[in-house]
């Protein structure tokens, strides 16, 4: 997570959405890691997890991403959530909560879904208070 935070914080310096993701391998070797590039690639869907998942599959050499696990700063959205279902992730874990916008344990709640064909392991709050006060500062200063 730490790692992620990292990207969130050079996502912030780039004027994005602090927002880090890490993909880990089950060998424990990052093969994806992004940060939000929504505004620098004029893209509202370069999430820094699509970006990530992206990655990994590529580095993986599979678009399922079995065993591998997804570190984010902040709960995953509608589509992220469902992009890391397809792509098979194992387990997520992620930051901050986001009661607005978040698509696992708010808004869509994507995994607990009928038409969710694959469930990934989620643990949210890791670093929350680190992962939040990024976002909060962000927003705060551009406010």
């Amino acid at each position: 997570m730490q790692m992620a935070l990292q990207l969130a914080r050079q996502a912030a310096q780039a004027d994005e959405v602090p927002v880090g993701a890490v993909i880990v391998a089950p060998d424990g070797q990052v093969i994806g890691q992004a940060e939000n590039a929504m505004r620098r690639q004029r893209n509202p869907a370069a999430h820094a997890e699509m970006l990530a998942l992206q990655m990994a599959a590529a580095a993986y050499g599979d678009e399922r991403l079995r065993d591998c696990d997804l570190y984010v700063t902040l709960e995953p959205c509608t589509m992220c959530a469902a992009a890391a279902s397809l792509y098979r992730v194992r387990r997520i874990y992620f930051g901050a909560y986001d009661p607005k916008g978040g698509g696992i344990d708010h808004g869509a709640r994507v995994f607990t879904q009928p038409t969710c064909h694959h469930r990934p392991e989620t643990y949210g709050g890791i670093l929350e208070a680190e992962c939040q006060k990024l976002l909060v500062d962000f927003f705060h200063a551009r406010r």
